[in-house]
C-alpha cells in the first residue's frame, strides 16, 4: 500500500496490492491477493473477494500502455458492492447495491442493483 487513502474500520488482507491513486472507503473489506491498481475508487461497505483483479489498461494501442498514463482508465466501485473471488473488473463504473460473482469479468458500466456473473458479467437476478 502506497500513496493511497483508507477509510475507517477497513479490512486489507495479506498480500494485497494496493498502488496509488486509489480511494477506498469506511467499512470496506478487501481480502487476500487481491490486486487494486492506480485510479481504482472503492465505496462504503463494500466486500472485494479472495484474488480480484482491477486493470486500469485495456491495451488500446495492440499492447500495454506501459508508463503513459494518458492511456489508463478508471474504475468506480460505489457503495455496499460485493465482489466474488478471482472476479476480473476493467475500468467501469458500478452503482450502489451490486453483487458480483466469483470468477465473473466485469466489462460494462453496470448502472442497476442486482446480482451479476460470467464472462462477461450479466445481470442475473
Amino acid at each position: 500500500m502506497y500513496g493511497c487513502t483508507i477509510g475507517d474500520n477497513c479490512f486489507i488482507g495479506p498480500f494485497v496490492e494496493i498502488q496509488k491513486k486509489v480511494s477506498i472507503g469506511s467499512n470496506t473489506k478487501i481480502q487476500s491477493h487481491s490486486f487494486i491498481c492506480e485510479l481504482v475508487d472503492i465505496g462504503d461497505n463494500c466486500f472485494i473477494g479472495h484474488g480480484v483483479m482491477f486493470i486500469n489498461d485495456l491495451f488500446s494501442e495492440g499492447g500495454p500502455a506501459g508508463g503513459d498514463q494518458t492511456k489508463w482508465k478508471s474504475t468506480l466501485i460505489s457503495n455496499n458492492v460485493s465482489i466474488g473471488s478471482n472476479a476480473t473488473i476493467l475500468p467501469v463504473k458500478i452503482c450502489d447495491h451490486v453483487v458480483i460473482g466469483a470468477g465473473s469479468v466485469v466489462t460494462k458500466n453496470i448502472e442497476e442493483p442486482g446480482v451479476y456473473a460470467g464472462n462477461p458479467a450479466k445481470k442475473i437476478r
